[in-house]
């Protein structure tokens, strides 16, 4: 396997990542829309989505050889994307004033200065 096919590859998980955490922040009911909006506007701001890539990749490579039986890759897809939120989350409030003070992520306004430090 060579680097296009590896840059390949990564971008068809990046999409199944971003599907995902779509999905998963639309299905979220309950909570108010400015917060939601802030949420969508940190976690789907970009990123290349190395952490809940490896996480697939590592339930591949263990899973490869064995039965084909136990949890499917669907449900490790949950679970990666849990960790992407997570890594999101430690970025937003590393972001915050009273932290390092960023104003830009990614070329985009930070969540507290496109929003507000509560929310």
């Amino acid at each position: 396997m060579g680097p296009a096919d590896i840059r390949r590859e990564l971008a068809a998980e990046r999409v199944v990542v971003e599907k995902n955490l779509r999905r998963l922040l639309n299905d979220e009911t309950g909570i108010p829309s400015r917060l939601k909006s802030a949420m969508r506007h940190s976690l789907m701001g970009g990123g290349k989505r190395l952490r809940p890539i490896l996480v697939l990749w590592s339930y591949d490579a263990f899973r490869s050889g064995r039965s084909k039986a136990g949890v499917p890759r669907s449900a490790v897809v949950d679970a990666a994307c849990a960790v992407e939120i997570l890594h999101t989350y430690s970025l937003v409030h590393d972001d915050l004033p009273a932290m390092d003070d960023d104003d830009l992520r990614r070329g985009r306004p930070t969540c507290h200065v496109a929003f507000d430090e509560a929310t």
